[in-house]
Formats: C-alpha cells, sequence, structure tokens
C-alpha cells in the first residue's frame, strides 16, 4: 500500500532557473517556483552588488496557481518593482537604496550575480533561494588588455581560426560589457574608451581612433573589411568623424548620440577639422529628484555660428545605423537623427538606416541589466535625468541588441575568399 504524504509533510518548496542557473549575460531565464500550497500568495526577490560595492534589490508578489507553482513566464506579478507578466521584470527593476545610482557591471571577468528568493508574504522568511550567475565572457573568448601607442583598451577574440568581423567599441569611459557580449557572438571587439583617466578638454586627435581602428584590421584573425565602430553619447560624435575623415571604417552604430562634435575641439593630423559644439548650462533643468535635465543644454549644431562643429557624413562611404530614444533626456538624439538622415537624403545617399524607440531613454545598452533612469554624469558630476519609461526601454535593448549584430554581420560579412571552410 503506498504511503500517503498529508499537507504537513508535502514537497519541499524550490525555485529554479531555466536552462540553467549559469548563463550569459544577454540571455533569458525562466524562473519558476514549485511546492507552494495551492493558490499561496509569496514575494519573490531579487538582490546584486555590482562592482562598487552598491546593493541592488527588487521585489515581486505572485500567487501560486492551484499545484502550487508559479513561472514567471505565463503569470503576472500583483505588485512591488513592477506589475503584470514581465519575465525578467526582477533584474530590469533592480534598484539601489539611493537615488540615482547606475548598476556598475563593466569588467568582463566577473560575472554578474543575482541572487532569487521566495518568501512568505511581505517580509516573510526565506523558502526557497538560487543564484543566477549572469557571465559576461563565454566560453574561449580571449580577453587581452591592450597598451600600443596612444591605444589604451581591452581586445576580445572568439574561440576559432576566423577570419572575423572586427568592431571598435567607443564607450565616453572604459566598460568591458558590451565589447566581451559581441565577442561571444563571433565579433573581434576592441573596447576603447573617448576618455581615459583625468581628461584633458584642450583638444581631442582622431589620430588616436584611427590608430584604434588600423590596430583592429591588422589582428591575424580579422576579415579583410573594413572596421565596423559602436558608440554611444559622445562616443558617437568621435565615430562619426572617423567615418568621415578616416578610411577603412565599413559600419558605424549611432545611439543616442550628437551629429555634431560636442564639447572639445578635433584635430586631425595637427590641424583642427572640427570646432567643439558647447553647452550652456542656464538652459538645464533641474528635476525634483535633484537629478537634472541636460539635454536643452548643448547648443544647436544648425545656428549658423555652430556649422563648423557638424560632422560631414555626406562624405563618409559607410552604412550607418541610427538609433534614437524619443525619451533621451541628455540629447535631443531623435533632433540629431532627423538632421543627419535628411542631410544624406539631400545628398542621394541611401547609406543609412535608422531606428527611433517612442519611450526609450538615453542608456541603451545590452539587454537584461537593471534599467538606470538617472544617475551621477561621468563628465559633469551632478546627477542628470537619463530617461526611458522602464518597461519600454527594456523592451528597446532587446529588439536593438539583435538589430546590431544583424546590421554589423550585414556590413561587416567577410570575403569570401578568405573564408573557405578548411576541409
Amino acid at each position: 500500500m503506498r504511503e500517503q504524504v498529508s499537507d504537513s509533510m508535502s514537497a519541499q518548496i524550490s525555485l529554479t532557473l531555466l536552462p540553467s542557473a549559469r548563463c550569459l549575460f544577454d540571455e533569458p531565464v525562466q524562473v519558476k517556483v514549485a511546492g507552494l500550497r495551492s493558490n499561496q500568495l509569496v514575494t519573490l526577490r531579487a538582490r546584486s552588488t555590482d562592482e562598487r560595492g552598491v546593493v541592488f534589490n527588487s521585489s515581486a508578489s505572485y500567487r501560486a496557481d492551484g499545484s502550487g507553482e508559479i513561472d514567471l513566464n505565463r503569470d503576472a506579478s500583483l505588485s512591488g518593482s513592477y506589475v503584470g507578466v514581465e519575465p525578467m521584470g526582477l533584474l530590469r527593476s533592480l534598484k539601489a537604496d539611493t537615488s540615482h545610482k547606475y548598476f556598475y557591471k563593466d569588467k568582463a571577468l566577473e560575472p554578474f550575480m543575482v541572487n532569487f528568493s521566495v518568501h512568505e508574504e511581505e517580509e516573510g522568511g526565506i523558502l526557497a533561494e538560487a543564484t543566477n550567475e549572469r557571465r559576461l565572457i563565454g566560453d574561449g573568448v580571449m580577453r587581452v588588455p591592450v597598451e600600443v601607442g596612444n591605444i589604451q583598451g581591452v581586445l576580445f577574440t572568439p574561440p576559432g581560426e576566423g577570419p572575423f568581423p572586427a568592431v571598435l567599441d567607443l564607450g565616453t569611459l572604459m566598460s568591458e560589457k558590451r565589447a566581451s557580449l559581441l565577442a561571444n557572438k563571433g565579433f573581434i571587439v576592441l573596447a576603447l574608451p573617448i576618455f581615459i583617466g583625468k581628461p584633458k578638454l584642450e583638444r581631442m586627435n582622431l589620430d588616436d581612433f584611427e590608430e584604434a581602428v588600423k590596430f583592429l584590421q591588422n589582428q591575424p584573425k580579422v576579415s579583410s573589411k573594413g572596421v565596423g565602430i559602436i558608440s554611444r553619447s559622445k562616443g558617437a560624435d568621435i565615430a562619426l568623424s572617423l567615418a568621415a575623415f578616416v578610411p577603412g571604417v565599413e559600419a558605424v552604430v549611432w545611439i543616442n548620440g550628437c551629429s555634431a562634435n560636442v564639447g572639445i575641439p578635433l584635430y586631425y593630423k595637427d590641424h583642427q577639422i572640427l570646432s567643439p559644439l558647447m553647452f550652456d548650462f542656464t538652459k538645464v533643468i533641474p528635476s525634483e529628484s535633484g537629478a537634472n535635465i541636460i539635454k536643452q543644454a548643448v547648443e544647436n549644431p544648425l545656428a549658423e555660428e555652430n556649422k563648423g562643429s557638424i560632422v560631414p557624413i555626406e562624405r563618409a562611404g559607410s552604412h550607418f545605423l541610427f538609433v534614437a530614444s524619443e525619451d533621451d533626456l541628455n540629447w535631443d538624439s531623435k533632433g540629431y537623427l532627423d538632421d543627419m538622415v535628411a542631410r544624406l537624403k539631400r545628398h542621394q545617399k541611401k547609406n543609412f538606416e535608422s531606428v527611433i524607440y517612442p519611450a526609450a531613454g538615453h542608456l541603451l545598452e545590452p539587454p537584461y541589466g537593471p534599467h538606470c533612469p538617472s544617475a551621477l554624469h561621468g563628465m559633469l558630476r551632478f546627477p542628470v535625468m537619463w530617461g526611458g519609461e522602464p518597461q519600454a526601454h527594456a523592451a528597446a535593448e532587446l529588439h536593438l541588441w539583435k538589430k546590431i549584430q544583424d546590421f554589423l554581420r550585414t556590413h561587416l560579412s567577410c570575403n569570401p575568399a578568405q573564408s573557405k571552410s578548411k576541409l
């Protein structure tokens, strides 16, 4: 006779992460809870600590189904950090206790560790927990710090013989996140910051970035075609300038940047090629949160006195992917995108495509990281609003990440003669 297990001795409560508790940063996981009472109300929590030691938390309450199970791919959060069906909502809504905190996860060798736990009701004890190890660097990807000439960056090379398409990842400040994740997808990527240490603001030399383009072209596993560039914010106008003035740039991904050279005179071969588009800090708008909106503080590049700052992208032979968020509170990205598209059309150019995300903010990043509505500005040293409706912003990041890879593959495809399989 089979033994009957009473309710008091019912199965252990479990929290499972599928397909595995270990995954890449840009891969989703399915969070499932089993072993609860029928229709039991519980709180799910996520917790993670960034590279600066700041703790981020999120929580959402769920009701188990008749079998005592919760599946975040299917079930709706009833209250908490978000409401509704959002399979990765606990990650997207991770937030620090103090305002204006960006989640720093920039070192490729250190995984993004997230502890998921299920609790009785609001403040109840832990019923079950699991840790999600979200890796930035995949198996076999090589990471090599590069200090050659004026280059101070990190090179990521995928496993295998290649040849691989090459990408220069220009960050305003150093971050390995996007570069390592792109290397997992089969690109050789050099992560390079625009500013190193305490930046010199008297002049910027395009030659330093040309050096990085040539360095990439000379890598043994790089395919014969030109280099791609991915950039956001200040990096985006440097990327445009490289396309306009430097040979060998085949494809440019421009994300929430400017159509003109912002803030610092740009030199090439010891001549000033672009004057700086300056800021008018009287146009900074304070918000109740203590963070400022700086979108209107950049001068108008189309004003007669600022025309010398506009990057002449009509000279470029590159393909462009222009990406703008309409809720970018840092730049008038959509306005700059419209200017560039209109200018290229006037020159009968068709070497561009554009994507506009209506409710996304400035900080478009690889998917499944915590959304950051405001943070200390890396250059201005006061908190700024980045913008973005959290759920729409997360959806934009997911869509854009695939779009970027498709665009770069299309325009940096390997030379067929070089790619013959070695049988």
